[in-house]
């Protein structure tokens, strides 16, 4: 483990430093510690310098813009493991050279391949206790061999997700959920299924389950900065929500060393530059009518929350800094719901197929290969909702993790 401080990254301690702004310049060096060093792993230790206010940033974020209607800019940490291109070339994700990283608008389009070429993982810590806290939790996961008592549960919340009632009507939370569960089979874990099918996905059942630990826990349905939630559709055409779990109940989970990889499926959980300012400006905006992904004022999201959380929560989380996107029905016909052979569905089973199928017990790799096993089969230059998908997917952990510890 080589630890690198943003100060000799700028400064040149080890390399001559390259880049027009300081994200360029850490992503030129891990290019060359690639090439020079070999490493495999970067984890960026540093989120926004506070919890209340502003976009002063410890490590450095790209937003970028690839703009539907509703969202023009979000967070991707996937600029700094796409360090070449097609061509072998360092991938300045700029290259119509404008200064507008990863566009994709009217007025330009940057050329991106989207392969992660080294595993990139971010604790989005704001103070020091936090970066105690989650070291800490790191550092207990590895050298204490998981109990299988714990570690062979997997939690999964779901329930509807889309409305299609006059359609297939999948309860598409709970397909993808399923598909998890299949995945994980073979490997001996016990699936705790928290589904508004079976009537027990409620807020204190979510806490009670987790607080139990887990080796894995997938959330699939719908979310905000702040919380994570399921639809009913059986009354309203809009939906119901369903609330599973908010950060205000987070220090509620009691699975003290006894933590989840943890998967969440939906919008914005993972949006890790919230502020309690700008979402309580985000709240108050709503009661105008406004468009705001906030749905409660919140210092952190939900997806850093229940990694920095104490005396419980996750080992690391992987969610969305954006607009999350997902499908229904069965467009081809094939007899498998399209909600999890597309987009985020797709995704979120193939990560967890990682671990059950492939036998990758890293758990950077396993991010790594779902990304790339996605870029290969929906080119992200082809369709922006592909390249969005892989973009947003934010991985808040150690990428060197070894899944459930190493044997003493």
């Amino acid at each position: 483990t080589i630890l690198v401080t943003t100060d000799e990254v700028y400064g040149g301690s080890y390399f001559t430093p390259q880049g027009r702004d300081d994200a360029e310049k850490i992503k030129y060096f891990i290019k060359n510690a690639i090439e020079q060093w070999g490493i495999k792993y970067v984890m960026l230790v540093g989120g926004l310098t506070s919890l209340i206010s502003g976009q002063e940033w410890y490590i450095p974020v790209v937003y970028v813009h690839n703009e539907d209607t509703s969202e023009p800019q979000y967070i991707s940490d996937l600029y700094y493991a796409d360090i070449y291109d097609a061509d072998g070339n360092f991938s300045s994700w700029d290259t119509n050279g404008n200064g507008v990283y990863g566009e994709w608008r009217m007025t330009g389009k940057d050329k991106i391949d989207g392969y992660p070429d080294v595993y990139v993982g971010r604790l989005a810590c704001r103070n020091v206790k936090e970066v105690e806290t989650v070291v800490n939790k790191i550092i207990t996961y590895e050298s204490t061999p998981a109990d299988p008592s714990w570690f062979k549960r997997l939690v999964l919340a779901g329930g509807d997700t889309f409305n299609d009632i006059s359609g297939h009507n999948f309860l598409e939370g709970e397909v993808a959920t399923q598909q998890t569960a299949d995945y994980l089979s073979d490997k001996g874990f016990e699936p705790i299924k928290l589904w508004w099918s079976l009537g027990n996905l409620k807020q204190p059942n979510v806490v009670d389950e987790i607080s139990k630990g887990a080796g894995f826990l997938h959330f699939s349905g719908h979310g905000s900065p702040g919380m994570w939630m399921a639809k009913d559709f059986t009354q309203d055409p809009h939906g119901k929500y369903i609330l599973g779990l908010d950060v205000y109940h987070m220090p509620l989970l009691s699975n003290d060393g006894k933590y989840p990889v943890t998967v969440i499926g939906g919008c914005h959980n993972s949006m890790f530059n919230a502020t309690l300012m700008g979402s309580t400006i985000g709240c108050i905006k709503s009661l105008t009518g406004s468009l705001t992904w906030y749905w409660m004022p919140i210092p952190e999201s939900f997806g850093w929350w229940i990694v920095k959380a104490q005396n419980g929560g996750a080992i690391a989380s992987f969610g969305c800094t954006g607009l999350g996107y997902g499908t229904i029905g069965d467009s081809n016909d094939d007899g498998i719901p399209d909600c999890i052979q597309y987009l985020l569905g797709w995704l979120e089973v193939h990560f967890f197929a990682q671990y059950g199928q492939e036998n990758v017990d890293i758990l950077g790799e396993m991010w790594g290969n779902a990304i790339t096993g996605y870029v290969n089969l929906f080119p992200p230059m082809d369709d922006k909702t592909d390249l969005k998908t892989i973009e947003e997917w934010a991985f808040l952990g150690d990428p060197s993790l070894k899944i459930g510890g190493y044997s003493s």
